[in-house]
């Protein structure tokens, strides 16, 4: 017994001593070397999020967008009209009208930039919309949530009584009592709003019991949107990273082409029911007395199929054309207004002396960093320093201020925030004013163009680079020169 249980401690401390030994490999590199191991590390998995902000009102030579002399070929906005395939609508307003592949319904898309308070209220009660919606998922089951309803009634008020305070204008006119379900994962920082005149949905009411078949229909059919709208925030159509602060208005839902297929199908239906009954029960008897792998099974599919227009069409199941075109829709609706990278952001608070502070500051410009604010500690030569410096940035940081300062500012590094980063990824020069400063190259490094692409090498998506850019000088084959 005593030496069972010796082994059972000496296991244990193997074990931790193992953790422990590929800790210390990863973090220091050289034990690696002398114990002959072979660790291999990928790049750092940096996150970003998409989203959409206002139009500008300068440009990238701060003159006033409007006022000065437009080129005669914009590039831009040919790169933005071929973005969009045939077949869909697009309004001057960004309002992205599409149809299903079977032309029997139609989506009214918007996509609207949220308020930075309104995104960071959404952040913060992302566990109490999630619990508002196993509350409305557990209210679709039929079960008795008097309890968690009591406790979480004064919560989810006070949440809306915030986006109600923030979300005021013409153009959030009852915005807040429209929000139809929150995204990803139904609890992330986007909404989706429905003012469609046809169905309407909401999250802070309870859903209505309904046992028709038809209002089942329709729920069902409000859930591929619902789906369609996570799968589109999800992934954004930049570099495939989650949205955040954006929200999808749904202006117009139309179903009456499938409304009217649904009634042909089955006023067709009842049509050969009555032709086939004064046949007589002498053929119906003698239908009765065939195989049952013969006809049987086919007929009673052809009946269903006639039945349900969803079933019967070539392109698949309706509920999951309406979750394609949702998603497509919302994706659309994103390329058509100006995208945005939002990085991740640190808080720095470096203590350094007066002599090393010039250092300091080149190290945090050189790595896109900003300071916040400077103050002297009373009775010493230290200066205390809040700057905030990307993620993307910060990776070999510390080492590199300490080096260049010989060891005088020790940095310490808190996540803080999402912020957007200013660059336009797809910009090109579209003024004359742009075309002087830039050039018609415009091969400046664009920092959120840097990112995007970093992001689409790592996930395997395409990226517009060429091998040779902007080649003025070829040599010959004879001669090297």
């Amino acid at each position: 017994m005593v030496t069972f249980l010796c082994f059972c401690r000496l296991h244990c401390i193997m074990g931790n001593l193992a953790a422990v030994l590929i800790i210390t490999f990863c973090h220091f590199p050289w034990i690696c070397r002398f114990a002959k191991i072979h660790i291999s590390v990928s790049e750092p998995i940096i996150p970003f999020r998409e989203t959409i902000t206002k139009p500008p009102k300068v440009d990238m030579v701060n003159e006033e967008i409007g006022k000065q002399q437009k080129v005669a070929v914009i590039h831009q906005a040919k790169e933005d009209q071929s973005k969009i395939p045939e077949g869909i609508q697009v309004d001057s307003d960004g309002l992205i009208t599409m149809t299903t592949p079977n032309k029997l319904a139609t989506l009214s898309v918007r996509a609207l930039p949220l308020p930075e308070a309104v995104t960071q209220i959404l952040e913060e009660n992302s566990d109490l919309i999630r619990s508002m919606e196993q509350l409305t998922s557990s209210l679709n089951e039929g079960k008795n949530t008097q309890v968690i309803h009591q406790k979480t009634q004064d919560k989810i008020w006070e949440f809306k009584g915030k986006l109600e305070q923030h979300l005021t204008g013409r153009k959030w006119r009852n915005t807040v009592d429209q929000i139809w379900s929150f995204g990803p994962r139904k609890c992330g920082p986007n909404i989706l709003v429905s003012q469609s005149e046809d169905f309407q949905n909401s999250v802070w009411t309870a859903p209505a019991s309904r046992a028709s078949k038809e209002a089942r229909r329709y729920r069902d059919f409000g859930n591929s949107i619902v789906s369609g709208f996570q799968l589109a925030t999800l992934s954004g159509p930049m570099c495939e990273e989650p949205l955040m602060g954006v929200c999808f208005v749904l202006e117009k839902w139309d179903l009456s082409k499938f409304e009217e297929q649904a009634v042909s199908e089955r006023e067709n239906q009842e049509q050969s029911d009555q032709a086939g009954e004064p046949q007589g029960e002498g053929k119906a008897h003698h239908e009765r007395q065939e195989p049952q792998g013969g006809y049987a099974e086919p007929l009673e599919k052809r009946t269903s199929q006639k039945a349900d227009p969803s079933v019967a069409d070539c392109y698949g199941p309706f509920s999951g054309q309406l979750i394609a075109t949702m998603k497509e829709a919302c994706r659309y609706a994103l390329q058509v207004k100006p995208q945005r990278l939002m990085a991740a952001m640190y808080t720095c608070d470096i203590m350094a002396t007066s002599e090393v502070l010039g250092r300091v500051y080149a190290v945090l410009s050189k790595r896109e960093g900003r300071v916040l604010q400077e103050e002297m500690k009373e009775g010493t030569d230290v200066f205390i320093i809040k700057a905030v410096l990307p993620v993307a940035e910060s990776f070999g940081f510390a080492d590199e201020i300490r080096k260049r300062t010989s060891g005088l500012a020790s940095p310490q590094l808190v996540f803080s925030h999402w912020e957007v980063i200013p660059s336009d990824p797809f910009w090109v020069p579209t003024t004359e004013e742009e075309y002087l400063h830039f050039g018609e190259k415009a091969d400046s490094e664009n920092q959120a163009r840097k990112y995007m692409n970093a992001v689409r090498k790592r996930k395997g998506l395409s990226v517009e680079e060429k091998i040779v850019e902007h080649a003025e000088k070829q040599r010959t084959l004879g001669r090297n020169k």
